[in-house]
């Protein structure tokens, strides 16, 4: 008797390790699937933007070559080419290139501090948000073009009132974008730290800060482009040396070939950029 309960137990637990071994392996099944499928779409989307960038280019050139467009005007793939590569060898352009990219880095970074501290701020003291809200619309609101001979007036021409120029785009709109972000942290967490006896700093470090994570990186994706932008403007007045200098002397002198050249150093820079802080992101979400 005791010999067969033995034999059904063992059975049952037989069963049930076999059980647990097919949903494992379905549930492997379906995660390969998956990862299958999202490989399969992400390698589509790669491919996919390659082509329409190389059927944007032939369709260019065909039109240059065929006399559809004025080269004059219009350029094309080649003409582009050939233009970098003189740039190149002239070695002027790495030099604009650099100057651009270090204003932009500045301003980005001067912005991503400044809001932050300035959205902290605004958290800690309702009452100061209340009042500095519509101000921070107007000034947001505002086209940064129109600040930008105030600022040569305040500033000069130097690579200060470019970097300035930058921030100016950007940091209205990350503060307010960051102080909505910690409004929107979960409040019954908020009133669970402050039960157990922690402070209004406390709930902020080890609550609001760490939810508003993505938030944070989100915006930096939004004000990379944005000092881009800021710079780029600065550059049209008050600059010497960067592409947006390089673009206003292109086209006072007509040389549309060198004008597009550097329009398209700047969609990939800012593309550049971009894909940096994304990386940033993707690595944090990796962790999480």
């Amino acid at each position: 008797m005791k010999h067969r309960i033995r034999q059904k137990k063992a059975l049952t637990f037989d069963c049930m390790k076999n059980t647990d071994e097919k949903r494992q392996s379905a549930l492997s099944k379906a995660q390969q699937d998956y990862m299958a499928r999202h490989f399969r779409h992400h390698k589509f989307v790669r491919i996919a933007r390659i082509l329409i960038l190389f059927l944007f280019l032939a369709v260019w050139e065909l039109a240059a070559d065929a006399g559809w467009i004025d080269s004059f005007f219009f350029s094309s793939p080649v003409r582009v080419v050939t233009c970098f590569l003189t740039m190149v060898r002239e070695k002027s352009l790495f030099v604009h290139i650099g100057v651009t990219l270090l204003e932009t880095v500045a301003s980005f970074l001067l912005v991503v501090l400044l809001s932050l501290a300035a959205a902290t701020a605004l958290w800690y003291f309702r009452g100061v948000s209340e009042i500095a809200e519509p101000y921070l619309v107007v000034l947001n609101s505002l086209p940064k073009s129109a600040l930008a001979p105030l600022l040569i007036v305040w500033l000069g021409t130097g690579i200060d009132t470019i970097i300035v120029a930058g921030i100016s785009v950007a940091i209205f709109g990350a503060v307010i974008n960051l102080y909505s972000g910690f409004l929107q942290v979960d409040p019954e967490k908020l009133k669970l730290v402050l039960t157990l006896g922690g402070s209004r700093k406390d709930t902020f470090s080890k609550v609001v800060l760490p939810a508003s994570v993505p938030v944070i990186l989100s915006n930096m994706k939004v004000n990379i482009g944005l000092a881009l932008v800021g710079v780029i403007i600065g550059e049209f007045l008050a600059a010497r040396r960067g592409l947006g200098y390089l673009i206003i002397y292109a086209s006072q002198v007509f040389q549309l070939d060198m004008l597009i050249t550097s329009i398209l150093i700047l969609c990939a820079i800012a593309m550049g950029l971009y894909q940096l802080v994304q990386m940033a992101e993707h690595r944090y979400k990796k962790k999480g």
